[in-house]
């Protein structure tokens, strides 16, 4: 509201909040900072798990930064765009949610000290976007290579993904899935390796032990075949794939038959038996012992492919049949008379069988199959929840690796090492944006500072002694959280892809850089609830 002629001048509506300048800066970095903390507690093979209670009662038990962030039920804007950190780090890279998240946090303190010394934003904006840029130089010098062929490393990185999640005492097994599924389905195109993590399918059952998760070299589907007298196991399969019903077709247009005599009624009915009928003849006329139909199948149909000896599954997902085709080598066919005997697919066995008291069809033994299944176990439904979130993180740090074929210590290592290099590149760059630059190299030793205070470790003595002996010994000492002593991280088996770091940092530093330009919060009121419930205007998102 504003004053003209001594007549007030409305602007905004009544009930608007509006923060303005540094209140605006405050309010952002704290939100910002809030969310930080939130997840911080989870980071490292120490960090503790959160519950997350819903609306409607459901629990979640995950100590994964962006299943948190994505059930909590956030208002502040600013707090917003920390989840959005933890989402894109979530699809780029699969795992560091919790990393990029708590960095992006620290870079707002620092940030918030920085502007208490009345240094402008703009001028701290500058220095972390450098920060940021040398920061990805130097992750790709102290980057490390690897070959595709080399499972050990595979494994370990795998391994590290998985180490502070629910499912970690099997986390040797689990690994060792989860690289095997993608290195079934990486494929080499233009000489670089690619691995598309939709032909992994995750399958999840409760009811037997972790260790029981198996990865199935084919498709598993969760559905059962339509008809009992079908044979349940069907050795050296021949696999159609139909997309279009097994059954008599609607004529398109409105039709009317007017049938006069009982005479045409069964010649009606007898038609409609012989088309059905050689539908199916077509069908095993290919040599198609196994028939997966993306639509219905007629009762009718069901009983002569019973009696032809195929097993027929219906109303199979689109997304199962692309993953059959990926990994039977057939192809789907849209119109039953264009089905050959080229069409088919082909696996060793085709066989229901009951899992967790439901039946599910198994497709086993595929020549080489480009899509596989993981069918995931576990005692209870939480448990089996925080398996796959696991074996995500697993799959997707293994298909990093696989891509880039780049690895870098883990530990914190790499937080340390930035955090030296970037102090020296602040000396070379001079001016406040030195300071700023500072600020980001002191932000980044955040992470090993956190994964010293989860484990019960006095947090300052091991950054002191970690840093001290990360000068001496070289780039990948980083904090070992069991012996509470600097170690070799890379000969502890703690591996991480580089695309990882260089994902958090990159995201991290932007959020951050975004909400320093705020300088100006205007919010609408609340919309008032319907039938009496009313929320005052301009409620304050604090």
């Amino acid at each position: 509201m504003a004053q003209l002629a001594g007549q007030p001048v409305v602007i905004l509506p009544e009930g608007t909040q509006r923060y303005v300048g540094r209140d605006a800066q405050r309010l952002n970095i704290l939100a910002g900072r809030i969310i930080a903390e939130t997840v911080r507690t989870t980071l490292g093979p120490k960090g503790m798990d959160k519950m997350l209670v819903d609306s409607l009662g459901d629990i979640i038990i995950t100590n994964d930064g962006a299943t948190i962030l994505d059930e909590m039920d956030i208002q502040h804007p600013a707090a917003k765009m920390m989840v959005e950190v933890a989402k894109t780090q979530d699809k780029e890279a699969g795992d560091g949610t919790t990393t990029a998240v708590v960095i992006a946090g620290e870079l707002l303190k620092k940030a918030e000290e920085l502007l208490d010394q009345n240094i402008h934003p703009s001028i701290i904006v500058k220095g972390y976007t450098m920060a940021a840029e040398k920061a990805q130089e130097i992750l790709d010098g102290i980057a490390r290579d690897v070959e595709v062929d080399d499972e050990e490393t595979l494994l370990k990185a795998a391994m590290t993904a998985i180490t502070g999640k629910s499912a970690e005492e099997e986390k040797g097994y689990l690994a060792k899935v989860a690289v095997e599924a993608v290195k079934q389905v990486a494929e080499k195109i233009d000489g670089k390796w690619h691995v598309d993590i939709d032909n992994i399918k995750f399958e999840k059952k409760e009811g037997a032990s972790v260790r029981e998760t198996q990865l199935i070299k084919g498709v598993l589907v969760d559905k059962e075949r339509v008809h009992p007298g079908m044979p349940k196991r069907v050795e050296n399969a021949k696999i159609a794939l139909i997309n279009e019903a097994i059954e008599v077709k609607e004529t398109e247009t409105d039709a009317e038959i007017r049938i006069t005599s009982p005479e045409q009624l069964q010649a009606f009915l007898e038609q409609e038996e012989k088309m059905l009928r050689e539908m199916v003849e077509h069908i095993a006329a290919t040599g198609a012992n196994v028939v997966f139909c993306q639509k219905g199948i007629d009762d009718l149909a069901q009983h002569y492919l019973a009696k032809a000896g195929i097993l027929a599954v219906r109303r199979v997902k689109k997304s199962d049949m692309e993953k059959l085709a990926k990994a039977t080598g057939a192809k789907i066919v849209m119109n039953i008379r264009d089905l050959t005997s080229e069409d088919l697919g082909e696996a060793e066995v085709v066989e229901e069988r009951k899992v967790a008291g439901e039946n599910m069809v198994f497709v086993e033994g595929c020549k080489n199959p480009k899509a596989v299944t993981i069918l995931i176990r576990g005692g209870t439904e939480h448990v089996v929840d925080e398996v796959e979130r696991a074996l995500e993180d697993a799959v997707k740090v293994t298909k990093d690796i696989v891509e880039d074929g780049k690895i870098i210590a883990g530990g914190g290592a790499s937080e340390i090492e930035l955090s030296i290099r970037l102090d020296e590149y602040a000396k070379e760059v001079g001016g406040k944006e030195a300071l700023a630059i500072e600020a980001f190299a002191e932000a980044l030793k955040t992470i090993p500072r956190t994964l010293a205070e989860n484990s019960g470790l006095d947090p300052i003595e091991t950054l002191v002694k970690v840093t001290a002996a990360h000068k001496e010994k070289g780039a990948g000492i980083g904090v070992d959280v069991f012996e509470g002593e600097p170690a070799d991280m890379i000969e502890r088996g703690v591996i991480e892809p580089v695309r990882v770091k260089k994902q958090a940092i990159k995201s991290a530093s932007e959020a951050a850089v975004m909400l320093l330009r705020i300088d100006d919060v205007i919010a609408a009121s609340k919309l008032e609830k319907e039938k009496g419930g009313e929320t005052p205007g301009g409620e304050e998102f604090e």
